[in-house]
């Protein structure tokens, strides 16, 4: 593998604050802190899926559940939705969560109540619920009401979240915080983790980086988009959809 300069690594000023280390346990228990090194596009929809919630969600084992919405059903041709919200949910700025919050998601959308919409389509979509879950419909406010708020973010290259405290998720974001940065450069990507900067990454060419004493190999070893440090936990059944597990990694995986 091609060496870098690990103080050009750190002169990103990204890179500086991936140095920590955690305790090891064999079950999910709350602590530590998920560092990643990610690529442009995954570094984005990874920030937007810890920040953000869906009012759908695929859960870890590919089937459908609700998230922000609690219900949802459809008319005979499939054309018009109704989801019941969730009540009780605030963005991280403490403002109510409700079905005025909704106005920005990309659908022709319309208000029966405080927490219940309707979702007008101009032709049939029996896969409505499933879409609503993917990158691209998260439901953003000024904040959001993900698990993590957002304690830094520089666009584009560095964001840091921290759990909130009381989210009505439970079983769910096992870390204390995450830290993501970019670095558009496969090779820089696998130095980080080779380093021990960060504990996973998104690579295209594999190399000695792969050792499997050291690393595992994700979503399988027969068709890798990720390397992640053994050190990271990472449930036996993860969902199929897109990499990184739904691009969830900061709510479903833990230190192990």
């Amino acid at each position: 593998m091609t060496r870098f300069d690990r103080r050009a690594l750190f002169a990103t000023g990204a890179a500086a604050a991936l140095l920590a280390a955690t305790g090891v346990s064999a079950s999910p228990q709350r602590g530590g802190r998920l560092r990643a090194a990610l690529s442009p596009d995954l570094f984005e929809r990874a920030v937007a899926a810890t920040v953000y919630d869906n009012l759908t969600e695929i859960a870890a084992d590919g089937t459908l559940r609700g998230e922000l919405a609690t219900d949802w059903h459809a008319n005979a041709d499939a054309t018009r939705w109704t989801f019941a919200l969730r009540e009780g949910v605030q963005f991280h700025d403490g403002t109510a969560f409700t079905a005025a919050s909704l106005r920005d998601l990309p659908v022709n959308l319309r208000i029966v109540g405080d927490h219940r919409v309707e979702v007008i389509l101009d032709t049939p979509d029996a896969n409505l619920p499933f879409r609503l879950a993917q990158p691209g419909y998260e439901v953003r406010g000024v904040t959001g009401t993900g698990l993590y708020r957002v304690r830094k973010l520089d666009a584009g290259r560095h964001f840091v979240g921290v759990r909130v405290a009381g989210h009505w998720k439970t079983g769910a974001g096992w870390f204390d915080s995450v830290d993501f940065v970019q670095f558009g450069a496969d090779a820089v990507r696998g130095q980080a983790l080779t380093e021990r900067l960060v504990d996973v990454v998104d690579v295209i060419a594999l190399d000695d980086m792969a050792d499997p004493q050291e690393f595992q190999l994700l979503p399988t070893s027969g068709a890798p988009t990720h390397i992640a440090n053994r050190a990271v936990t990472v449930p036996l059944t993860v969902g199929k959809a897109w990499p990184l597990d739904n691009f969830r990694m900061a709510e479903r995986w833990w230190m192990g």
